[in-house]
């Protein structure tokens, strides 16, 4: 089925981020439509992670392959994709992040201080009179202020959609949003697909550690910031460099491509970085959160007993080389990271997961994989079933079989 050109949104929005709190914002979200669809299409929402925008990630579109062709290769577009088969695709991004607002992040002084990054800096725009410490000296984003994002959204999407329920697809960090909120507000969920989710086990209960969970939907945040420990939370932004993302994409074509639609989604990030005097090189600017709710112990709760896997179908994919996503236990319990332990934790038997020898953590910028995940996604949204299979865990070798894990 054709779709339609993108129609981009901007979802008005009262902030609950401590850096900008009470101020009304517009989120961006980006909309493909099927073309015919007469306003019946299925809706879906795509999510973005830790450091990667939204369209990046989601809506990648290379240059015309041959001289031939003058249009634009949509191909590895897995909303785009999505939105082919009929689906009405949104792809939204949090403050912080893309080409939605981004407070205190317009100052260099505000960037991670540790030398490794504000050192990216010191050439463009230039840092050498920030002080030790950031100006805005706490972390931006948290859990709840995410959540509160991702409810606006959602609620735009239903109200657009005839009241429909909105599945969620989301990549890497996304889980820290998607997971919880799905939790509160199963009404809202039709089903989860969630590719290499950063899942910790032991990881933070909430604001306060004696609260079982975190605080209900519309609950008042507080609006004093994280500020301790400075060297995790003492700053509102961290930066990527292009060799940075360089290294974790093998086709260097690709990776010129995936920081062209970074720094398309960035207007000052653009204007930053690289050693040459008023040249920039560009950085990749993101967002530092806070976030809890998301561990063995509250992915049971709900509104019923087992909302994952029951209310909420869940389907997991990840790559049996994803370092980023699987993490040691020595790492603590904050940075120890386990998807099959999410996979465990989740109660209700509505649930798959799917390990797919070869594949990282960035399986979207490899084109077989991504092609790949398109189709998987696709048939989890049609009917709950990946090549052939509904519930269970599996892997998935470099030739596409299926073998079930015991």
């Amino acid at each position: 089925m054709a779709h339609t050109t993108p129609v981009d949104h901007k979802v008005e929005h009262k902030s609950t981020i401590p850096a900008n709190f009470g101020d009304k914002v517009e989120l961006f979200v980006r909309e493909y439509k099927p073309s015919g669809s007469g306003g019946t299409a299925k809706p879906v929402l795509m999510l973005h992670g830790r450091s990667v925008p939204a369209l990046p990630g989601f809506d990648l579109v290379l240059p015309p392959q041959e001289s031939s062709s003058p249009n634009p290769d949509t191909r590895y577009s897995w909303a785009q994709g999505l939105a082919s088969k009929g689906y009405n695709v949104y792809i939204m991004d949090l403050q912080g992040s893309g080409l939605s607002p981004r407070p205190e992040m317009h100052d260099p002084c505000n960037a991670n201080p540790a030398s490794a990054q504000r050192g990216l800096l010191k050439t463009n725009p230039g840092t050498d009179d920030c002080d030790p410490e950031a100006n805005y000296k706490a972390q931006l984003g948290n859990s709840r202020s995410e959540w509160d994002e991702l409810g606006a959204v959602v609620k735009f999407i239903r109200k657009r959609c005839n009241n429909e329920k909105v599945a969620f697809i989301g990549w890497s960090a996304a889980a820290f949003v998607m997971g919880p909120y799905a939790l509160q507000r199963p009404d809202d969920v039709a089903s989860m697909f969630l590719l290499a989710p950063v899942f910790p086990p032991n990881g933070r209960w909430s604001t306060n550690p004696s609260d079982p969970f975190a605080p209900p939907p519309g609950t008042p945040l507080p609006t004093k910031p994280v500020t301790e420990p400075k060297a995790a939370f003492g700053f509102p932004m961290n930066l990527t460099s292009k060799a940075g993302l360089q290294a974790v994409i093998p086709d260097k074509e690709w990776a010129d491509h995936v920081w062209q639609a970074i720094m398309d989604c960035d207007s000052i990030g653009q204007k930053w970085g690289g050693p040459t005097p008023g040249a920039p090189e560009g950085v990749m600017r993101w967002r530092n959160s806070y976030w809890w709710g998301w561990n063995k112990s509250t992915v049971p709760h709900g509104p019923t007993p087992g909302t994952l896997g029951s209310t909420v179908p869940v389907c997991i994919v990840y790559g049996d080389q994803d370092r980023t996503a699987n993490t040691p236990e020595e790492m603590g319990p904050v940075l120890h990271f386990s998807v099959p332990k999410l996979y465990n934790a989740i109660p209700g038997t509505d649930k798959l997961m799917i390990r797919v020898e070869g594949w990282d953590h960035n399986p979207v910028w490899e084109p077989k994989p991504n092609q790949t995940l398109q189709h998987m996604s696709w048939k989890w949204l049609q009917g709950k079933r990946v090549y052939g299979v509904e519930t269970g865990s599996w892997v998935m070798d470099t030739d596409g079989v299926l073998a079930e894990v015991e």
